[in-house]
């Protein structure tokens, strides 16, 4: 038996959080459904759910990014999956939502999300420690 088409079940799990959010696409005003969820739940979160979560969270911010941006799934240079936009940037969904869960509204995912034009339009930053 094939093993399941990782692509596949990242988009599963981002339409299960759609659905569960009740929102019809993968925009900006999902995200801010998202940014609320988080902010609702996070509380409530216990450790053993956190990494569960993260991922779940993480598969529709990604998906959102692939949707909105023009992105699409790819691995970082460090082997992470995430979101790959015109070749040069590299976006990690979970992370973010990783990010808020543990800072709260300072980390916002809606923010992030509204932030990506800016970053698209800026050069991306090279490291100068190679």
């Amino acid at each position: 038996m094939a093993p399941e088409n990782p692509l596949a079940a990242l988009r599963a799990a981002a339409e299960a959080v759609r659905h569960q959010l009740q929102v019809n696409s993968y925009d900006a005003a999902a995200v801010q459904r998202l940014d609320d969820l988080i902010e609702a739940q996070r509380p409530a979160i216990t450790d053993a759910e956190r990494e569960g979560v993260i991922k779940a969270l993480g598969c529709f911010l990604g998906q959102c990014m692939v949707e909105t941006y023009q992105g699409t799934w790819a691995a970082g240079p460090d082997g992470t999956t995430g979101i790959g936009i015109r070749g040069d940037h590299f976006f990690n969904p979970f992370y973010r939502v990783s990010q808020q869960l543990a800072q709260g509204p300072a980390e916002s995912v809606a923010a992030f999300f509204a932030s990506i034009p800016a970053r698209l339009a800026s050069e991306p930053r090279r490291k100068t420690w190679i």
